[in-house]
């Protein structure tokens, strides 16, 4: 596979966005080309992340506009820009992720690193393998950590994500409980239905004093947020003392609202959480044997479900789906050409 020559045009179709907040627009640019380290990707398919949604919204600091959205997707690896390894990931398909700052997935060409390839065993479709980035490897993460902490119990709200989804198999694996939080009766339903046994409503009257007595029967000291905003004071307060919280999304788009008393008076804290960052603490061991866990558990525990697929061309619409129904499963864009 590895000799099978690729025929890399001049330019190529991209999903672009020139401003904070703007649409996107497919435009044609000019296909990348890898240097020393790099690999160039011919893309096969892109999920949409809650991650993809906040950079969106604001690239922070290190982007530059316009730029292509995208972070994480699959593809086959058709050029190596030179090294040892970028010769051997040459043919293969892999699970990949873009440069920080730099163009994302959602194209039908994306020039990264070697080292933000994964190969991808044969098991594994290009459309699991397009999501084993993002959510396995935070859902593994937050696994880690709660062993790593010694944590009891643990609690996530969004719980009928495809991440949450992945939690409530994986802490039943493990014999750690969990409680889940959503938003709708349907998606408690949902929950329960795949095995989870303690579902909450936070739309419910009783919701606060449900969580608070359920944390403290269940000995919960890990919160997981992945809203912000108001629910991130909810959840403090119902938390045991000397537990921790951690912030991975703010799909409220809100600041936190908390009371300095809750981290002050009982041990509290609140920590970020950014999967690249993480894995930046750790060492190539124990990276290559995460990445062996995942790959072992993405046709079963960490698999997602794929709700609807689109075209690049259609990338507002896909967005529009996604946003109103993000418990039904994942949206992957696909590359025009490869559409």
């Amino acid at each position: 596979m590895g000799n099978v020559k690729h025929h890399i045009p001049e330019k190529m179709l991209a999903v672009r966005q020139h401003k904070a907040g703007g649409r996107l627009v497919l435009e044609e640019v000019a296909v990348p080309r890898p240097g020393p380290g790099d690999v160039l990707v011919k893309m096969a398919a892109s999920p949409i992340n809650p991650s993809d949604l906040g950079l969106l919204k604001e690239r922070g600091l290190n982007g530059a506009y316009p730029f292509t959205p995208g972070l994480e997707g699959s593809g086959t690896v058709i050029e190596s820009g030179g090294g040892l390894l970028g010769g051997f990931r040459k043919g293969k398909r892999v699970a990949c992720s873009p440069q920080p700052a730099g163009d994302g997935t959602w194209a039908e060409y994306m020039k990264t690193s070697v080292m933000r390839t994964v190969p991808l065993p044969r098991s594994v479709s290009m459309d699991q393998g397009a999501m084993m980035l993002v959510n396995p490897m935070t859902a593994m993460a937050f696994m880690h950590l709660a062993r790593e902490g010694k944590h009891r119990a643990m609690v996530n709200n969004a719980a009928a994500s495809s991440l949450g989804k992945m939690l409530i198999g994986l802490c039943a694996e493990k014999g750690i409980p969990l409680i889940n939080i959503v938003r709708k009766n349907e998606h408690v339903t949902q929950l329960r239905n795949l095995g989870a046994s303690h579902v909450l409503n936070s739309s419910d009257a009783f919701f606060d004093t449900e969580l608070k007595q359920l944390a403290l029967q269940l000995e919960a000291s890990l919160f997981l947020d992945a809203i912000g905003g108001e629910h991130c004071a909810k959840l403090l307060s119902a938390a045991p003392p000397a537990s921790t919280l951690i912030i991975y999304a703010r799909l409220s788009g809100e600041f936190l609202q908390i009371d300095p008393g809750d981290l002050i008076r009982d041990d509290k804290k609140i920590i970020g959480f950014q999967l690249g960052n993480w894995l930046n603490t750790k060492g190539i061991l124990f990276k290559l044997k995460f990445i062996s866990q995942i790959k072992k558990q993405l046709v079963s525990q960490l698999s997602s479900h794929v709700n609807r697929e689109y075209p690049m061309k259609e990338v507002e619409d896909a967005l529009s789906y996604y946003k109103e129904h993000m418990s039904l499963g994942k949206i992957l864009i696909k590359p025009t050409a490869n559409s």
